[in-house]
């Protein structure tokens, strides 16, 4: 038992987050036809607020909020807990989750000659599913529910891809489902184990065990390395990326934005829990260096790889794997109780927000692009700013944040990282950084170049101007990140463990 541990004031809201897309899920399941939309658009802005009530409380609070479910404390019960990190990444989730839903009006509307089609009621009912898989993620406690909840994400995310049901998209979500069926069975073996020579799934009890019991510490390493390559496979960090261009690139371009904005980052988010919460007594000074090393060449292979794409939506999904890297260099910057450490900890954290704004708008402004001239061939954009102005700054000011360009958030994450790196006297991130940003400056001006030439391009289809604004203002958004209060930094900090 947790000694102590209850439900905080305002706990409730973190049952509601995970049971309001549940409940709508359900609904425009059983509902279905039109209203399978209606319920999912009316789901939406209730959970957005719902969000910022908890991203609220915990800043009111100064402390994690938490809600023991059943009265029944870990380990024999499961507690859901919400710090600084989980609530910001629950806003982040409502805020993209809604962009994508709205986006996707448009191309998921059921046609008014049938009662329900297919591809709209999967797609209404999969995007409240991955919500929900998402909100389980980023509050739960228990190793194995949040298992659980990776396969609830899986499910919800592998459908998403392949709903045009083309022999290439479906060859994509089946590379996608194989690459996440081994990383959760990499997570479930290191799992038992823990619970083997702990008795306890529970974060905050393993963090207090595991360093009672010194002579569990092979297997302990043994289940952490587990683990941490199947959530890497999950995340699609170099080398185990090879599913990631390919399901993103060839998904329709709502799914693609909330695929490479947040279900990447879910497992991310785990990987950050199990070091730096389940793992804090575990030295772990080669496998922090592992893990930046491996981000570094995320960094630096992606960053070339999307350089040479002939592909809009190519070139996006490459700059995922490339901008994920950056999230991997926290590891080493952050460990320990240093002076940079908060600093480098805020700066993974501000890089998954960023990115999961700006990636979340050009995927959306990709598909725009697609859509209005049938194709989106880099060689084959000239003009595009001309004739869709808004879609155009959308990509450009998504970019600005890729390159970690003043005043945007990736700018934000990045010098910040360089602040950790160079107290650290770990040069060597210093320099990834560094050339990350030029190789980004190098894919996002094959953007915008064509984009602004003068000439004119042939248009198919119209595309409605609110439609280009949600690209713009997710674009936007990533970078007025950088003018966030400093009281952001606080909020993220609260509830962190060191190792």
């Amino acid at each position: 038992m947790i000694p102590g541990l209850s439900t905080t004031p305002a706990g409730y809201l973190l049952v509601l987050a995970i049971v309001v897309p549940v409940i709508g899920m359900i609904l425009s399941f059983v509902a279905g036809g039109r209203h399978a939309e209606r319920i999912a658009l009316a789901v939406m802005p209730v959970g957005l607020g719902l969000a910022l009530a908890i991203a609220l409380e915990v800043w009111r609070q100064a402390g994690p909020l938490v809600y023991v479910v059943g009265a029944w404390t870990p380990p024999l019960g499961i507690a859901l807990r919400a710090d600084g990190f989980s609530a910001v990444m629950l806003v982040t989730t409502a805020l993209v989750i809604a962009a994508a839903g709205t986006a996707g009006r448009n191309p998921f509307a059921t046609p008014p000659v049938v009662v329900e089609a297919r591809a709209p009621l999967a797609f209404w009912t999969l995007l409240q599913g991955l919500w929900a898989g998402l909100a389980v993620v980023f509050l739960g406690g228990d190793l194995f529910n949040l298992y659980v909840a990776l396969e609830m994400l899986t499910f919800a995310a592998v459908p998403l891809v392949c709903l045009e049901g083309s022999a290439r998209t479906l060859q994509a979500a089946l590379r996608y489902l194989m690459f996440a069926l081994l990383g959760s069975v990499l997570y479930l073996l290191g799992a038992a184990l823990l619970y083997g020579v702990s008795g306890t799934l529970d974060i905050v009890l393993l963090a207090e065990r595991l360093p009672a019991t010194p002579e569990a510490g092979p297997v302990v390493a043994v289940a952490a390395a587990l683990m941490t390559a199947g959530l890497l496979a999950k995340t699609a960090l170099f080398p185990l990326h090879l599913w990631l261009p390919p399901a993103h690139a060839n998904a329709p371009a709502p799914a693609s934005a909330v695929l490479s904005a947040l279900v990447v980052k879910a497992s991310f988010f785990l990987v950050v829990r199990l070091w730096f919460g389940v793992l804090p007594g575990l030295p772990g000074e080669t496998a922090m260096a592992v893990v930046g090393a491996l981000g570094s060449s995320a960094v630096l292979i992606a960053g070339v790889v999307a350089l040479c794409q002939v592909r809009l939506k190519l070139l996006i999904a490459y700059s995922t794997l490339a901008q994920l890297g950056y999230l991997f260099l926290m590891f080493p910057l952050a460990a320990g109780a240093h002076s940079w450490s908060d600093d480098a900890w805020t700066a993974g954290v501000v890089q998954a927000l960023s990115h999961a704004l700006a990636k979340a708008g050009m995927f959306l402004a990709a598909g725009l692009v697609a859509e209005a001239i049938g194709h989106d061939r880099l060689g084959e954009l000239r003009g595009l700013g001309r004739v869709m102005p808004m879609t155009a700054l959308a990509l450009g000011l998504g970019g600005l944040s890729l390159m970690g360009l003043p005043p945007s958030g990736g700018f934000v994450a990045k010098w910040l990282l360089l602040q950790a790196s160079v107290q650290s006297g770990q040069w060597i991130y210093a320099a990834v950084v560094l050339a990350g940003g030029l190789l980004a400056g190098g894919y996002v001006f094959r953007i915008v170049a064509p984009a602004l030439a003068g000439e004119n391009l042939a248009v198919r289809a119209s595309i409605a101007r609110p439609r280009e604004a949600i690209a713009l203002a997710l674009a936007a958004a990533a970078v007025l990140l950088g003018f966030a209060p400093s009281g952001l930094s606080t909020l993220l900090l609260i509830g962190r463990a060191a190792p």
